[in-house]
């Protein structure tokens, strides 16, 4: 049995959209079983420059480690932190 779907109002911003998608159900506006994936192979996440004090010691390590795997360091670190940083958060769903 199909249902009808609520119909999308017209959104004047991002800010507006994402004010309504807090309190919203998607599945009352789309119909996900006809969904498909989709690729986007050239969008770049948005980055934010941010100034940080880490000791000269933790710098020379981590500039070490980098040269290992042949890659920058500042990449390295990105790489250090989103993997400690998914690993907290799986600590949470799972505990």
């Amino acid at each position: 049995m199909k249902t009808t779907k609520k119909e999308l109002p017209e959104f004047e911003n991002e800010m507006e959209e994402r004010k309504f998608w807090e309190d919203h159900d998607s599945t009352d506006y789309l119909d996900w079983d006809e969904s498909q994936v989709a690729r986007f192979p050239k969008l770049k996440p948005t980055t934010k420059s941010i100034s940080i004090r880490l000791p000269q010691d933790l710098i020379d390590d981590l500039k070490i480690l980098a040269n290992k795997r042949d890659v920058p360091y500042q990449s390295l670190l990105k790489v250090f932190l989103a993997e400690k940083i998914e690993d907290e958060f799986s600590k949470k769903k799972v505990g």
